[in-house]
């Protein structure tokens, strides 16, 4: 398999070592538009290599998409970050115009490559590959919802007081503060519900920290995270690569399943070689039901932005 990452800052730097570091990829390419930046990131990553015990061949290109030529997956991190204060939502402006550009390069020299949008608004940049692109659905895929699920079983771990390991749960709807349905009534400990353990009250704040995961990170570091952002895709892309068919909350364009179309937002998708395998429709409570078509109307409105 050969995967390209675009932008080669923190968060492209970190898919692209976390990729290299589980070892199931023959080649990363990482682009970048600042000459000579990606081509530093490789070189220092591939000096890890017998440190670390990978094999995955890691080079850099300054704008030059012909290096990337034959990825069979390609992952768009380019563009601006959030600073504190910020809403992914703020940073349409900039980020449609990088994403368009960057998308339409890939696929002149990877036509049949995977698309995995990172850039942020996530919903709306992966809905815009959507619009400008000629390519099957099932091989544009947006990133957030598999990190916001680690963030989520991050914050139910500590709550609980037990290894993530014994968590599971999951998180629809839209990659944005006010968007995201972390589904605690679905969430267990080793198969049983976490209400077992924590009282309402306390549920209610693992959800409310988990949808201000990023904006809390952005607060601490001045900036964007990055390593469970490049942790996540690279989770993906190793699904991908190994036809695992593993499920992951991925935003994905609707039409139709839960009641929604013609928008991008974090659904359960089975992942394989072809990408989207197929979208899951588990059954939602009513109060995640409202949940997800007050998302649904945030990344609409979002999305509207992108012809203003």
């Amino acid at each position: 398999m050969k995967v390209t990452v675009v932008g080669a800052g923190a968060v492209g730097a970190s898919c692209a070592e976390y990729i290299a570091i589980k070892d199931f990829a023959a080649e990363v390419v990482l682009v970048d538009i600042k000459e000579g930046f990606a081509e530093g990131k490789a070189m220092d990553l591939m000096q890890t290599s017998s440190l670390n015990g990978f094999d995955t061949k890691i080079t850099g290109a300054t704008n030059d998409y012909s290096k990337t030529a034959g990825s069979d997956v390609a992952v768009i991190t380019s563009g601006i970050p959030r600073k504190p204060g910020m809403t992914r939502e703020e940073l349409i402006g900039i980020n449609a115009g990088i994403v368009k550009t960057v998308s339409s390069s890939i696929l002149e020299h990877s036509p049949e490559a995977i698309i995995i949008v990172v850039s942020n608004p996530m919903d709306t940049m992966t809905y815009l590959v959507h619009q400008t692109t000629n390519i099957p659905k099932s091989r544009i895929i947006g990133m957030g919802g598999a990190l916001d699920s680690a963030r989520f079983k991050y914050r139910l771990a500590e709550a609980l007081g037990c290894p993530t390991s014994d968590v599971d749960g999951m998180v629809v709807g839209g990659h944005s503060d006010k968007g995201m349905v972390p589904l605690i009534e679905k969430a267990t400990r080793n198969s049983v519900n976490v209400s077992e353990f924590l009282s309402a009250e306390r549920m209610d704040e693992v959800v409310q920290a988990t949808k201000v995961g990023g904006a809390t990170l952005t607060g601490l570091l001045g900036t964007s995270a990055w390593y469970a952002p490049g942790a996540a895709v690279s989770e993906l892309v190793k699904a991908i690569a190994l036809d695992s068919q593993k499920m992951f909350p991925c935003s994905a364009l609707l039409e139709g399943e839960y009641g929604l179309n013609d928008l991008c937002i974090g659904v359960p998708c089975i992942l394989g070689k072809n990408g989207i395998e197929r979208i899951v429709e588990v059954s939602l409570s009513e109060a995640e039901k409202v949940h997800m078509i007050e998302s649904a109307a945030g990344v609409s409105k979002t999305n509207g932005l992108l012809n203003s």
